[in-house]
């Protein structure tokens, strides 16, 4: 970028105006560093309607975003089923991209994209962001100081009635490219990735109880609609660097317990916040010397207070701009979507075949963001 280019906001078109867009737009139109140019939408009057909202002055299709001399990144708030394609028209129109999770859903389109965003000297970025978060960096510094000694093995934990229980329109989350390990997944996954670096193999066992599901809420309650991937999914993953993981992601639970990572080191064992949220409980314990069942039941948590400012989504494309002005990395990269989305699709794999799966992507270290990054300091 020339020097009056790094002298403005960072001009940023978001294409997709669901319900996911409005936390974006509050979000991203209260940045310094980034000014929202334009909104486009399959439906353009949804587009206007949000342009209108938020005082951004130009609306219509995502092509009219694509087209925009103003934009220099395309935020992807499109349907999973549509994500490579419309990250691949923002790197073909030469802007860089930030995508919603996953990256896409299969991985030859997502190995396309990252080729040809690098032989177009772009970037992409994929959620979630949530490891941006206060919570999640506050409790990868505190590992990384030693809190815990080595990290051994993880645990994490979803597990709900599933969406038809609230959700108004839930069917699109029983169908192939979501369900609770495409839907889920990348937030837990992403999360453990950064800390741990990247995974080596997984096994994975899924369930499909019910071949149909009732929508319960919404003026659609009453209706059915077909199951089209397992609802239950246990993953158990092999990292590059020897720790180990269990997974449980569920939409089969009556017991609503989400948001559970537990790290387990040498020195003690960490919980972090939940890998969906963007702060959270810190807290760790350390090991006992001679066991008691008094001293089992009463073993001290020590609380590790978090550090940073909370905002929400959108901080993945601000922490992108700002990085692309500094020539440095962004922390949630197209390479750590691409290679949480391998993990993600060798679970499935594995649990239709019965066999351990051996991935070939990888990703390298994820850095930590620079100290005192605050989202409302104006650094363009």
């Amino acid at each position: 970028m020339s020097a009056a280019e790094t002298s403005r906001p960072f001009g940023v078109g978001i294409i997709g105006m669901g319900v996911i867009s409005q936390t974006y737009l509050q979000n991203l139109t209260s940045f310094p560093d980034v000014a929202v140019v334009a909104v486009g939408d399959v439906l353009p009057e949804r587009a206007r309607a949000k342009a209108e909202e938020f005082g951004i002055p130009s609306w219509g299709t995502a092509a009219d975003v694509l087209a925009n001399a103003d934009v220099d990144l395309v935020v992807n708030l499109t349907i999973p089923a549509v994500h490579i394609e419309v990250s691949r028209a923002a790197v073909a129109a030469g802007k860089h991209v930030w995508t919603e999770k996953p990256i896409g859903l299969d991985r030859e389109g997502a190995k396309l994209l990252l080729e040809e965003a690098d032989a177009a000297g772009v970037r992409v970025g994929s959620a979630p962001d949530t490891l941006l978060g206060p919570g999640f960096q506050s409790a990868k510094r505190a590992i990384q100081a030693g809190i815990i000694g080595t990290p051994l093995f993880v645990q994490t934990t979803f597990q709900t009635q599933g969406p038809d229980a609230w959700h108004p329109e839930p069917a699109f989350l029983f169908a192939n490219g979501a369900g609770p390990l495409l839907d889920m997944g990348p937030y837990y996954f992403s999360a453990l990735v950064s800390l741990l670096g990247p995974i080596a193999s997984v096994a994975a066992r899924g369930s499909r109880p019910q071949l149909e599901r009732t929508i319960r809420s919404g003026p659609r309650a009453g209706e059915t609609f077909p199951v089209e991937v397992p609802s239950t999914v246990q993953v158990l993953t092999s990292f590059v660097g020897g720790q180990h993981g269990t997974h449980l992601l569920s939409f089969d639970s009556a017991l609503e317990r989400a948001g559970i990572v537990e790290i387990h080191g040498s020195e003690g064992t960490i919980v972090i916040p939940d890998p969906n949220m963007f702060e959270g409980r810190i807290a760790y314990v350390k090991p006992l010397g001679v066991i008691t069942d008094f001293d089992r039941m009463g073993q001290e948590w020590i609380e590790i207070e978090q550090e940073g400012v909370v905002v929400g989504r959108g901080l993945g494309v601000l922490d992108m701009a700002r990085a692309i002005a500094e020539d440095r990395p962004h922390l949630a990269t197209g390479e750590l979507g691409y290679h949480v989305l391998d993990v993600m699709l060798s679970a499935q794999e594995s649990a239709a075949s019965g066999e351990t799966v051996h991935l070939t992507s990888t990703v390298a270290p994820v850095p930590l963001l620079p100290e005192g990054f605050d989202p409302f300091a104006q650094t363009r």
